[in-house]
């Protein structure tokens, strides 16, 4: 975990970061098995042997909790990539993404956005704590590619691909049953995402 990326996560706290990833990773897996309405904070404070007092005292509540502990366990963070090529830098985000044995984190995620639909706060955590700090650092990567005149200035495709990718992560269950993993993410990437930046997909990275 970056220097930045444990500032973005933490709050102002007495934990070491070492106790803190520790709790995280134990929300995680709390909400792997029994899901975002069944978790409770009596059950993060007895499976991290903390009190509900000092839970509550670093975070506001269950939906702060969750979403930064999914921020802070996230795999690869956008902020934290910069390949020097637009291509690159989309499929190790891509990487990101669970492989098709470990369906369970991506099946939470799709739970959590509907889940988040019916509670703000909830919707408004997911928002400050992991969805704004992604798309703030997506425009910075595709903005220096359109410095290194990878990207056309003012292409369209550009506004809109958080829509892009999030569309395939969420469309793909929907539509034909099956998970997003990193191989249909990266193809997808080479089919749609950069044919609409205006991006030739190079042979040499092409998947």
């Amino acid at each position: 975990m970056t220097t930045e990326a444990t500032a973005t996560a933490r709050r102002n706290t007495r934990l070491t970061p070492e106790r803190e990833m520790e709790l995280y990773t134990a929300v995680v897996e709390l909400l792997r098995e029994v899901g975002y309405e069944a978790l409770t904070m009596d059950a993060v404070a007895t499976r991290t042997r903390s009190s509900k007092a000092t839970l509550y005292r670093q975070w506001k509540g269950k939906p702060e909790l969750v979403a930064t502990a999914l921020r802070a366990c996230k795999p690869v963070r956008a902020e934290e990539v910069d390949t020097g090529s637009i291509a690159t830098d989309l499929y190790e985000m891509a990487r990101g993404v669970p492989e098709q044995e470990d369906q369970d984190a991506a099946a939470v995620m799709r739970a959590l956005a509907h889940a988040a639909t019916h509670n703000p706060d909830l919707g408004n955590a997911l928002r400050e704590a992991l969805i704004e700090p992604e798309m703030a650092a997506l425009r910075r990567m595709l903005d220096r590619a359109v410095e290194r005149g990878e990207i056309p200035p003012g292409r369209p495709a550009i506004d809109y691909m958080i829509f892009m990718m999030t569309g395939a992560f969420f469309g793909r269950p929907l539509i034909e049953d099956q998970a997003v993993d990193p191989e249909f993410l990266k193809r997808y990437i080479d089919a749609v995402v950069l044919p609409a930046l205006g991006v030739t997909v190079p042979p040499r990275v092409s998947r």
